[in-house]
């Protein structure tokens, strides 16, 4: 009974939480027209675009046995990075050893299969403990197999083969099958390459440049406390904060909800590294309420999704990315934030324009100030929320680890919950916030290994140089094409796959082609990140366009087409860091007078291109544009975006010439269109 009580009170409590929101959204004016989506279709959406959310069910003891599983493993996690001192290959191995056998009882062998609760199959039971011993082994074994100096009896062939297999099954299973079938070429050209079978196994099963690789090992340290660190961060409410001070900024505007759902979601995207569930999550409140002022389904579903999406590249967190580079790159965390920043500013700027011109020309309008909170009111009393963030942005300017930065972070957020009862973290809280973190860990530790493959082959065979000389030649020596089909490579790597386990893949694979090309390091990894993560709004996988579409039940491919059209920032900007670093901020960039100056220009001279391109786009400034005019603006804005004094006169020029035209032509265009 006790039991039964303690959950019909938190279903009360869920419920509530949900009448909250729709009440804070809709200024407590309930109308027919505002649509509001359950936990269950949430669920759903989930299980069908995310598939890390696409698990088993389990209830009662099968249920706290897997709780408690999870809760031990982030806790193992923990201590591993912060109290234990373990060689790197037993650390990885134990660590990917368990992600398996927990990931078997959780992803069934296909969607298709029919879900019953409570229920694993004796071949997934059998698959999980195979895998689990196929990585314990190496554990058991590591004394005996490095006395050994790379003599591999039959024994160690064949458990490398099954972690191998085991590995490609649950990867395709947990991440889906895009990066399994890229994982299965290096292989195969590996084989093609004349390598026998017996150094290849071993290669991949044995050394750190194979499963077990940097991508596992970065997974196991600072990847894994990140993530444990977002979701105790989440625990506290950060994310409804984020939504509530969202609305007290831009609320009001016109198409004020659009707006209200970039920043939350650029906000509470930098933090959950996810953009399908972060589209999902803030998007079953934010696109009913798009809807409802009069956005059409497919555009209110492709805000949520871009501005979900750009989350991963919003710093100083993006996504946990901005750690990784720092790691892989060995630049300093300070310099990758302060690079980062303009390029996102530019990206979200554009899809403010575009929702904004999108407005004007529908005739939409927000909600009055009257219906919204106040900010300052809401600051002061739910602001402490975000100390955790400064926290670890400080440590990590100060030169911190990320593993303790993270950790430390984990102790502010659960240091600052403590404030007010209604955010306070309990031990039940803490559980969920340990078991999330858990769950969240094995999809990307699972994409981790896979690319731990594909850097074993590249290492291997020298590939990478290959691939590097293949583009350049496909190209013909010219840079831009080169940069384009590198584009074309990151697109197709990045379906589908977590961003972090993303970055690794891009950053392997298809940083050192762009390096080839003359592009500084810091440009080459960011261009390519940017488009191995535009790759979840780009059909034909585009997995954030589709969830959007499924909560605004619009077509999923128009969905996609006008998402990846409200982030055509995202398709631009990567070429303006390649072909002009400057645009990075380095610390060069103010050197001189001379070089500030410059720098503030280009800076100047991008907004406004990003601004000529967005009303171009959307076809309306004052009023409708032709078609022409909207030519102009176009290319008004592309030749702004092309540093240079004469593209920059050039396009002054034309964007000025369009605004003229629209002021001073006839107004029997300027009537909003119905929605």
């Amino acid at each position: 009974m006790a039991g039964d009580k303690k959950k019909a009170s938190k279903n009360a409590q869920e419920m509530k939480t949900v009448e909250d929101q729709k009440a804070k959204m809709t200024g407590g004016n309930e109308s027919d027209e505002f649509e509001v989506v359950s936990e269950e279709q949430v669920k759903a959406v989930l299980a069908q675009y995310d598939r890390e959310s696409n698990t088993r069910e389990f209830t009662g003891i099968p249920k706290f046995i897997i709780r408690w599983m999870l809760v031990a493993f982030s806790i193992f996690a923990v201590l591993a990075n912060i109290v234990f001192t373990l060689p790197e290959q037993i650390k990885r191995a134990s660590f990917l050893g368990i992600v398996i056998f927990i990931a078997f009882l959780l992803f069934p062998a296909s969607k298709k299969i029919k879900k019953r609760v409570n229920y694993v199959p004796w071949y997934d039971l059998a698959l999980g403990i195979v895998g689990f011993c196929a990585f314990f082994y190496l554990v058991v074994n590591f004394r005996t197999i490095a006395d050994r100096a790379g003599l591999f009896t039959q024994t160690d062939l064949v458990w490398g083969v099954i972690g191998i297999l085991i590995v490609l099954e649950i990867c395709r299973r947990a991440v889906g099958l895009p990066i399994v079938v890229v994982v299965s070429c290096f292989i195969a050209f590996a084989f093609y390459s004349g390598f026998s079978f017996k150094r290849i196994v071993t290669h991949l099963s044995y050394t750190l440049e194979g499963v077990i690789g940097i991508p596992l090992g970065v997974c196991t340290t600072f990847i894994v406390m990140f993530i444990l660190f977002g979701a105790f961060l989440e625990k506290t409410g950060v994310g409804q904060f984020f939504i509530d001070i969202s609305n007290s900024i831009a609320g009001f505007a016109s198409g004020g909800p659009a707006k209200v759902a970039v920043i939350a979601s650029a906000m509470e995207g930098m933090v959950s590294g996810s953009s399908v569930s972060n589209t999902v999550g803030s998007g079953s409140f934010t696109i009913p309420m798009m809807k409802k002022i009069g956005y059409k389904p497919e555009f209110a579903a492709a805000v949520e999704a871009t501005a979900s999406t750009g989350g991963q590249i919003m710093p100083p967190i993006m996504g946990a990315a901005a750690f990784l580079m720092a790691e892989i790159t060995g630049i300093p965390y300070s310099n990758i934030v302060i690079a980062a920043f303009l390029p996102a500013a530019l990206y979200f700027t554009g899809i403010f324009l575009m929702i904004h011109f999108e407005a004007k020309k529908l005739g939409l309008k927000g909600l009055s100030k009257e219906e919204l909170p106040n900010f300052w009111k809401l600051f002061f009393t739910k602001g402490y929320l975000l100390i955790p963030l400064v926290v670890i942005i400080y440590l990590m300017m100060s030169g911190s680890t990320p593993t303790m930065a993270a950790f430390w972070s984990i102790v502010s957020a659960i240091a600052v919950s403590m404030v007010r009862k209604d955010t306070r973290l309990n031990f039940t809280k803490a559980t969920d916030a340990l078991e999330n973190g858990a769950r969240n860990t094995l999809g990307v530790a699972i994409a981790c290994s896979a690319a731990g493959i594909i850097i074993g082959v590249v290492t291997l065979t020298g590939v990478g140089l290959e691939l590097a000389t293949g583009l350049l030649t496909l190209s013909g020596g010219i840079p831009i094409l080169a940069l384009f089909f590198t584009m074309i490579a990151c697109i197709v790597l990045g379906m589908g796959v977590p961003t972090t386990a993303n970055y690794v893949i891009m950053a392997t694979i298809t940083a050192p082609i762009v390096m080839k090309l003359g592009v500084p390091i810091m440009a080459a990894h960011m261009f390519v990140f940017y488009f191995g993560i535009v790759a979840d709004i780009t059909p034909p996988v585009a997995l954030a366009a589709y969830a959007g579409s499924a909560i605004a039940h619009s077509n999923p491919l128009k969905t996609a087409i006008t998402a990846t059209r409200l982030a055509i920032a995202a398709f631009i900007i990567p070429y303006m860091f390649a072909l002009n670093p400057a645009i990075l901020l380095g610390p060069q960039s103010f050197a001189t007078v001379a070089s500030t100056f410059k720098v503030l220009f280009m800076i100047l001279t991008s907004f406004v291109g990003m601004f000529s391109i967005s009303v171009g786009m959307e076809g309306y400034l004052l009023k409708h544009m032709r078609f022409w005019e909207r030519i102009l603006a176009i290319g008004a804005g592309l030749l702004l975006i092309d540093p240079g004094l004469v593209t920059d006169i050039a396009g002054l020029s034309l964007i000025a010439f369009v605004i003229a035209l629209q002021y001073f032509g006839s107004r029997s265009r300027n009537q909003p269109v119905a929605a």
